[in-house]
């Protein structure tokens, strides 16, 4: 069902004139950034011969994937479309839930997400674009040194997008503030949820261990790094069927693994959409949960791609643009 009812963009929110109190990143906020960051990525690498050897049974495989999903479509869903775009309106509990389950991403705090991914949007690829992949040039050695600053080198910039300016609306959202608040013990409850679990399901210290490595380090560390792709790979390279101003592209990899979000290239040109993946065959199961939350009435006013606006922006004839996820 597609909703007429305007809701207001986050455009529409941000005030004119200057930026407002500028937060800069504590030490300690930078340290944790870097372990966080290092640390389950060292993981990752030792994951290979730790597979090989001992370390890894199907417990691990349900924990991890099972935290891997719950807090990545925590970002997608909730962060993304419905707190940064507004792409759809939740139940309380479920708005609480998502920004509790976007939280344990430990992706940053949900108010500074937010802030961050508008400013985004404000000045895609352009001065201003917290993490362009082209701020540097175009050349290979300039393309390099912002492709790394795009997938993780912009989050150690000290100054902070202001929250004031482009996030006025979760500033006064006080579900979203307690949220915001308790960041730092929900990071806490993410990667000790993992352990307890495995120790209780397989009755043993060796359970914990397994169950930490592999569905708090690891899914930590791939979850990271698939998010970090959108803004790096997905606005280097990938297919680009629909208008922009920007580079943002589809690239079809990464829409299992980033939950539809790397069909990027749909969302710049409406980003507001409750669904990315709008063309034959392109996976979105973020958007496929919204369509399910909608059914049960758990989310209403609903942004479903629109047919005439998606064939408008079609570079060329697309067989066809689907205005709903059921097609997919």
């Amino acid at each position: 069902m597609t909703t007429t009812e305007t809701l207001t963009a986050p455009d529409e929110l941000e005030p004119l004139g200057s930026e407002g109190p500028v937060a800069v990143k504590q030490s300690w906020e930078q340290v944790a950034l870097a372990l966080f960051i290092v640390v389950p990525f060292l993981a990752v690498l030792a994951a290979v011969p730790v597979l090989w050897g001992w370390g890894l049974g199907w417990h691990d495989v349900v924990i991890a994937i099972a935290m891997y999903w719950f807090t990545g479509h925590g970002v997608t869903i909730g962060f993304h479309r419905a707190f940064t775009h507004r792409s759809f309106r939740a139940k309380r509990w479920l708005k609480v839930l998502l920004a509790i389950a976007g939280s344990m991403s430990i992706e940053g705090p949900v108010i500074q997400w937010v802030a961050d991914h508008r400013k985004h949007h404000r000045f895609t690829d352009r001065d201003g674009d917290p993490h362009s992949p082209w701020r540097y040039g175009s050349n290979l050695r300039a393309l390099t040194k912002g492709f790394f600053h795009a997938h993780m080198g912009w989050l150690f910039d000290l100054e902070q997008t202001s929250h004031q300016k482009y996030a006025p609306d979760m500033l006064k959202d006080q579900d979203i503030v307690k949220v915001n608040a308790s960041f730092k013990w929900l990071v806490v409850a993410s990667m000790l949820i993992p352990p307890v679990i495995g120790g209780l399901w397989a009755w043993s210290w060796a359970g914990a261990l397994t169950a930490f490595f592999w569905g708090s380090l690891v899914r930590v560390s791939l979850l990271h790094h698939v998010t970090f792709s959108i803004n790096s790979v997905c606005h280097v390279t990938g297919r680009k069927p629909f208008k922009t101003k920007d580079k943002s592209g589809n690239v079809w990899w990464l829409a299992l693994p980033s939950m539809g979000e790397s069909w990027h290239n749909l969302h710049h040109a409406e980003p507001s959409a409750a669904r990315h993946g709008v063309l034959r065959g392109q996976i979105d199961t973020s958007a496929r949960l919204i369509w399910l939350f909608e059914k049960l009435k758990w989310v209403s006013h609903v942004r479903w791609p629109d047919r005439r606006a998606l064939a408008a922006r079609a570079r060329e004839a697309v067989q066809p643009p689907a205005p709903a996820p059921s097609a997919a």
